[in-house]
C-alpha cells in the first residue's frame, strides 16, 4: 500500500515510508536526544532577566549520559556572558543526597523558592541558552551566595 512502510521481520522500516521521510526533511528545528518537542525552543523572555544567584528551573544535563532532568539550578554567570547568548548554572540537589565537599547549603528555602532542604552542587555546572530556562523560582541568600562564589573561585583558581 502506498505511503506505508514494508515490514522487515515484523518491524516497520523508515527507509520505505515516503510520508515519514517528508516529515523528517522538513525545515523545522531538529530535536536533540533526550528532548521532546518544545524543549529546545527559545523563550520569548529577555536574557537579562536572569542574574547571578537567581534560582531557576532548567533541563539540567547528566554528567554520565546523554539525558537531562528538569530541576532547580543556580545562575552563576553575570550578564556579561549573556551577550554570547549563554548562561552558566550550577546544579541544585536534595540535601538528603551524599554530600560533596564543595556543596553549599541553602538555608533560606523560602527565598530560594525551594520546597525541601537543598544544596548547590558547585562542582556540577552547565552552559545553557537562556530560552531553556523554564522559570525563575527565587534567589539565593547573601551568605550562601558568598560561599558559592568562594567555592567557584577555588575551582577556577589561577589558570
Amino acid at each position: 500500500m502506498a505511503g506505508h512502510s514494508r515490514p522487515k521481520g515484523g518491524v516497520a522500516s523508515l527507509a520505505y515510508d515516503p510520508a515519514i521521510h517528508a516529515l523528517l526533511s522538513s525545515p523545522t528545528k531538529a530535536w536533540m536526544p533526550g528532548t521532546r518537542p518544545g524543549m529546545t525552543n527559545e523563550s520569548a523572555e529577555p536574557e537579562a532577566r536572569y542574574g547571578p544567584f537567581d534560582v531557576v528551573v532548567v533541563p539540567f544535563p547528566y554528567a554520565d549520559r546523554l539525558a537531562e532532568k528538569r530541576r532547580p539550578a543556580l545562575v552563576i554567570s553575570n550578564r556579561k556572558l549573556a551577550v554570547h547568548g549563554l548562561i552558566w548554572v550550577a546544579m541544585i540537589t536534595s540535601a538528603d543526597n551524599e554530600a560533596w565537599s564543595s556543596d553549599v547549603a541553602i538555608t533560606d528555602l523560602k527565598r530560594a523558592g525551594l520546597p525541601a532542604p537543598s544544596v548547590v552542587r558547585v562542582a556540577k555546572i552547565a552552559c545553557i541558552k537562556p530560552g531553556r530556562i523554564d522559570r525563575r523560582v527565587g534567589r539565593l541568600d547573601k551568605a550562601a551566595a558568598r560561599m558559592v562564589g568562594q567555592k567557584l573561585r577555588g575551582f577556577l583558581g589561577p589558570i
